[in-house]
């Protein structure tokens, strides 16, 4: 398996754990969102930008892109729907600084 290819983020989230309040976080499962799979969220669903263009501001291929949105798509209906908490870490990103463009 060749080394995964740096994904460019502008968006570190400020809170890292979100979980349901009907249970304490020692007692639910975790799903784990990568950096990438979170700013691939937030640019398709809160910035409503298209694959081509999300894949071009995280700097990678549009396939790859949709892999990533795919994944995050997933791990979320999973969290929603079988009562779990999600974790926001890891990936393989840098942070894009504010002010450079794409």
């Amino acid at each position: 398996m060749r080394p995964k290819k740096i994904r460019w983020i502008r968006y570190i989230p400020k809170e890292r754990c979100f979980k349901p309040l009907c249970r304490p976080l020692s007692k639910l499962e975790q799903v784990c969102l990568t950096l990438d799979e979170f700013e691939a969220i937030r640019l398709v669903d809160l910035e409503e930008l298209k694959h081509e263009e999300a894949a071009k501001v995280l700097k990678i291929s549009r396939p790859t892109f949709t892999r990533i949105i795919t994944n995050a798509h997933k791990k979320i209906s999973d969290s929603l729907v079988n009562i779990k908490a999600i974790r926001i870490q890891g990936g393989c990103c840098k942070i894009i600084k504010r002010g450079l463009k794409r």
